[in-house]
């Protein structure tokens, strides 16, 4: 049986904090030591220069001194000039004064066996009458020395002078400024390490201990995920400016070019919009309208004031879909409505018939038979296109069990076929259903401060080389100051509190986009036209306000 083989222990991934503290450790470390020599470098070499300085300054003393010239020229010159001499160098801090004859054999010297044997060094250039210096070993050891000439009246070199301190002396006057500078050192490294650890402790907390290969892939999938969902998403920094635009978002909003850093407030999006993410509490499924799009928005904040977060989902087409499933909802109301009615008539006609009145029962069934059908073939008749048609009949019967009467004028009439196939039939529900429901609307409410019967006037045929729709009703009118806000998002007039205000916006952004216009205008009530182009509607690029609100 074979061995199984262990699959061998995954080394640990050092995280991207640890790799930094470790490579900042280390040139914090190297830092320090390189300062540390160059320090002590720096140093030696100015204690050697002061040592040359002071022993140079020292020989020159002695050699000029006359007493030393005295004495010369005595039989016995170690008697004067030793104790001199000593004198000399304990007062001055030298190792040594050596003081001798041309030959180079001591006079002086600090130990006194030395006395009389050849001087260690070189005193070729003193002979020649120069002062030099030189590092050499002598019996003291290796010592930094100056050898100087003693010249007599005439100018004659009668004896040398030698001065100097050890090597030995030098280290230890070192000793001292090096033992500071490797505590400085040390204290350097301490501190630097320290910050480098507290640096790396926060770099560590905000990375959640990745390394840099995790940071590279957590960032690829943060990127192929940001621009790969459908929905929108836009990043805000504190003072709101785009940090992340996705391109979802920018599909939505119809932004082009480099939006990155720019503040949300200059990209000409739609006031309302703008208002909503800028404002101070977040926002929950809110439906907002640009030029050519119905979007959901939701905000949300950053942690703690860091920015803010805004998603947008497309309900253009939802939205679409919602206006056609309730204008079925309606033609279903009505068609309820409808047959309750003819249950009523007919149980009418049937007690009529039963108590043998028949000329009645005919009469009567006949009456309510002209009078649906009379709306009916009108509607027919006029309007060729059978979308409209069936939401003309739809809002009529909706509006009768309302009590309102909706009629259409004598002049309304669309061929079949003469609408062009880029004009949707979702956007003719959209623009037709919203105005009738608004004028219906608007006709109640003026009923309770007129007492007369609510109307709305629906108009519906073709004006040249456009569509037009307008529709008007017996309400109170809009009025002029607020004209330009009634197809902004979130305007109506209703009391109730169940208005939305995007009847009339949705009306605008239509018309818009199939390169049309609104014109709102006054008769008995408000008198709303909307004209739709039947040719292809031009390109538009224009950001979403209420162009075409025109009082007329």
């Amino acid at each position: 049986m074979s061995a199984r083989t262990l699959p061998s222990p995954r080394r640990p991934v050092r995280s991207l904090a640890g790799q930094l503290f470790v490579v900042q450790v280390v040139i914090v470390a190297a830092v320090v030591a390189g300062g540390a020599v160059l320090a002590y470098l720096f140093t030696a070499d100015r204690t050697e220069d002061a040592a040359r300085r002071q022993v140079t300054a020292v020989a020159r003393s002695v050699a000029d001194s006359p007493s030393v010239r005295a004495a010369v020229a005595d039989p016995d010159p170690t008697a004067v000039l030793q104790p001199y001499a000593e004198q000399v160098r304990v007062d001055t801090g030298v190792s040594f004064i050596t003081v001798m004859d041309t030959a180079g054999v001591r006079w002086t010297h600090p130990l006194p066996e030395q006395i009389g044997k050849t001087f260690l060094g070189h005193i070729d250039w003193a002979l020649a009458g120069e002062t030099r210096s030189e590092t050499y070993t002598g019996t003291l050891g290796p010592s930094v020395r100056v050898v100087t000439p003693v010249l007599d009246d005439r100018h004659r070199v009668v004896a040398l002078v030698s001065a100097g301190i050890t090597v030995q002396s030098i280290s230890a006057q070192l000793r001292g400024p090096l033992l500071a500078l490797v505590g400085v050192a040390v204290a350097a490294l301490a501190v630097g390490g320290l910050g480098t650890y507290l640096a790396n402790s926060r770099l560590r907390r905000h990375t959640h201990g990745m390394g840099p290969a995790e940071l590279s892939h957590l960032y690829e999938y943060h990127q192929a995920t940001l621009h790969s969902v459908r929905e929108g998403l836009v990043l805000l920094d504190r003072k709101h400016r785009v940090v992340l635009c996705n391109d979802a978002a920018r599909e939505l909003l119809a932004l082009e070019g480099e939006v990155e850093r720019s503040p949300i407030d200059g990209l000409g999006l739609p006031e309302a919009l703008v208002a909503a993410v800028l404002g101070e509490g977040p926002v929950r499924d809110e439906v907002h309208l640009t030029a050519e799009r119905v979007l959901v928005l939701n905000t949300s904040t950053i942690g703690t004031g860091l920015g803010r977060v805004v998603t947008l989902r497309d309900h253009t087409e939802l939205q679409s879909l919602t206006g056609e499933l309730d204008s079925v909802k309606s033609f279903t109301e009505a068609l309820g409505a409808q047959a309750h009615e003819a249950a009523n008539r007919l149980h009418a006609v049937v007690s009529l018939i039963e108590l043998g009145r028949h000329e009645q029962a005919v009469e009567f069934a006949t009456a309510e038979l002209a009078l649906a059908q009379q709306l009916t073939d009108r509607v027919v008749a006029a309007v060729g296109e059978p979308v409209l048609a069936a939401l003309l009949l739809g809002k009529a019967a909706q509006a009768a069990e309302r009590g309102v009467e909706l009629t259409l004028t004598e002049d309304s009439r669309i061929d079949d076929g003469v609408l062009p196939p880029d004009l949707a039939p979702r956007d003719l529900i959209t623009v037709l259903g919203n105005l009738v429901d608004n004028a219906v609307d608007a006709a109640i409410a003026g009923a309770a401060e007129r007492p007369e019967q609510p109307e709305v006037t629906v108009t519906a045929r073709v004006d040249g080389e456009h569509l037009l729709l307008r529709v008007a009703d017996t309400g109170a009118g809009i009025d002029p100051g607020v004209v330009e806000d009634v197809f902004r998002r979130g305007w109506s007039t209703k009391q109730d509190g169940r208005g939305h205000g995007l009847g009339l916006a949705l009306v605008a952004q239509t018309a818009r986009r199939n390169g049309g216009t609104v014109e709102v205008g006054r008769d008995r009530g408000a008198v709303l036209t909307v004209r739709l182009p039947l040719g292809p509607p031009p390109r538009r690029c224009e950001p979403a306000e209420p162009a075409g609100a025109v009082l007329s």
